[in-house]
């Protein structure tokens, strides 16, 4: 499928970042493969089959030479809990099932050379903001690997965001036909309307359309705070009431803010020297093939994509 929007130039980048929002693609193929693989506890495996595959496609149509992979640790223990402890107090914990097989896709990833992004405080979007924000800084520019809107945020001049499943990149330009607001006001979008998701209350009573028609007439949520009282004039549907709701629920906007917004600080580690794509580790791919009775299309895929020599041996 075409880009469904205008894509930014990259010629001005000193290079181009692939940064890939891990979990959503792993709860993917653990809801969308079947039940059938094991591993050799016996434990299943089928999230992480799904999670290579999507993986193995992304590294050959890509081809990335800097690349890195986040994934959410921080599941009860991120800075936003804190501000806000009922913060995706909606969801239920990842089954133990699940939760090996998270980790099986982080140790395959490191395997294959890439670097592996994750903190206890800080969630995949702040690790990806983050290396946005510190790659840019470099000359960079960034594909978010990721159809998550709250994402599109971190978009600047150069960035692009790429739905994989879909097949639909799209750059800062796209936003606004897709969300109704331009990239740098995604936060304070979602600040409004709340994000049932994450279990973010928003503004009650203001939805997507009211939101966007504030925004886009006062830029910010700190502009639409400060001249509240010119609310009530605007041809806008409940102009009234709607200023009566900012005004009552002025604080509760700026906390929802604080939670829609994706850090830009996060720590990265050693490896945020430009992402590069390291030399894959044989052995432990081996021995995570052989323990995940992976079958020999997949490993020799695996194998390929690593740059390693594959005998038919090794598959059985």
């Amino acid at each position: 499928m075409e880009p469904d929007v205008s894509v930014p130039a990259a010629a001005n980048a000193a290079g181009t970042l692939y940064l890939v929002d891990a979990s959503m693609y792993v709860f993917r193929a653990w809801h969308s493969m079947p039940n059938e693989f094991h591993d050799t506890e016996g434990w299943p495996t089928n999230a992480v089959h799904g999670f290579a595959r999507f993986l193995l496609e992304l590294l050959d149509r890509a081809r990335p030479q800097h690349i890195a992979i986040a994934f959410d640790e921080a599941l009860d223990s991120c800075f936003r809990n804190t501000l806000y402890p009922a913060y995706k107090a909606n969801r239920e914990s990842a089954p133990e099932e699940l939760r090996r097989q998270f980790v099986h896709c982080r140790t395959l990833c490191a395997a294959l050379g890439l670097a592996v992004l994750a903190h206890g405080e800080y969630e995949a979007d702040d690790l990806i903001g983050s290396a946005v924000a510190s790659s840019r800084a470099h000359g960079f520019r960034s594909v978010i690997v990721s159809a998550d809107k709250d994402l599109s945020q971190l978009l600047g001049d150069h960035d692009e965001q790429w739905d994989f499943a879909k097949g639909q990149r799209w750059g800062a330009a796209g936003v606004p036909e897709r969300h109704g607001v331009h990239a740098h006001q995604i936060a304070d979008y979602l600040a409004l309307t709340g994000d049932a998701v994450d279990n973010i209350p928003g503004v009650p009573g203001i939805g997507s359309k009211t939101a966007a028609a504030l925004l886009g007439h006062f830029g910010t949520l700190d502009a639409l705070l400060e001249r509240v009282e010119e609310v009530p004039f605007l041809r806008l549907r409940g102009a009234a009431s709607t200023a009566a709701k900012l005004r009552a629920h002025r604080e509760q906007a700026l906390l929802c803010r604080q939670l829609t917004t994706i850090a830009l600080d996060a720590p990265l580690g050693e490896t945020s020297l430009h992402f590069t794509r390291g030399n894959a580790d044989a052995a432990i791919l081996g021995a995570l093939c052989d323990s995940l009775r992976f079958g020999p299309m997949t490993r020799r895929r695996l194998y390929q994509s690593a740059g390693l020599d594959f005998a038919p041996s090794q598959a059985t």
